[in-house]
């Protein structure tokens, strides 16, 4: 019988470390999102990193913006960025103040709440697809642009927190390349995900733009 996972919460220093440390760390940590409507806990099973000023895959790459200011700011914080006019994004920013970095979470399982995610999620044809990708995930959790710089560790006000959870063995955790960058940044190998996890989303390449004429 598998042990229940360990709901202790982390700390800020867990964040405090590079992008590339705590981007796999993520794996099997339990997100809580706190809302009027309920508590949704999810089960992060999918993540990528990116690296701020050094990786040009980064919405830091050309240094801070009003957009990326959070990236830059204390770690374990909540940078949203909205993306393609439709859709929300969520990231966990990394590394010591002042240097960008942050982990795009993926993909999760809801573990709690997963009646309130339905009914955001309704196009979800099952349950292992209610946070399978970045703009699911923040859909589910109720994730929009208002949140950006939410703290963590608030203090017991905060929307957000996050529990040990059951990390995932090393042998355990695949990784590949980003989904959807293109140009240079897409050399690097900073997906990881839970291997042969149902909730995991598909791979797809980058695709250029076509221009309007």
């Amino acid at each position: 019988m598998n042990a229940a996972p360990d709901r202790t919460p982390l700390t800020r220093d867990f964040f405090d470390r590079p992008v590339l440390e705590v981007a796999p760390d993520l794996l099997g940590r339990i997100l809580v999102r706190d809302s009027d409507d309920g508590p949704i806990e999810l089960r992060l099973t999918e993540v990528e990193a990116y690296a701020g000023e050094a990786d040009p895959g980064s919405h830091a790459f050309r240094g801070q913006t009003a957009r990326n200011a959070v990236m830059f700011g204390p770690p374990g914080h909540v940078y949203v960025y909205f993306t393609y006019g439709m859709w929300h994004c969520m990231n966990l920013v990394c590394g010591p103040e002042g240097k960008a970095g942050a982990v795009l979470l993926r993909a999760g399982e809801i573990t709690v709440g997963a009646e309130l995610a339905r009914k955001r999620r309704l196009s979800a044809r099952n349950d292992k697809e209610l946070a399978k990708g970045p703009a699911r995930l923040a859909t589910a959790l109720d994730v929009d642009r208002s949140l950006d710089g939410a703290d963590l560790f608030g203090d017991g006000d905060s929307p957000f927190s996050i529990l040990t959870g059951t990390p995932v063995e090393a042998d355990q955790v695949s990784e590949g390349p980003r989904t959807g960058v293109g140009g240079d940044g897409s050399v690097h190998p900073w997906r990881f995900w839970t291997a042969n996890d149902p909730t995991v989303s598909p791979y797809r390449a980058h695709v250029p733009r076509r221009r309007r004429t």
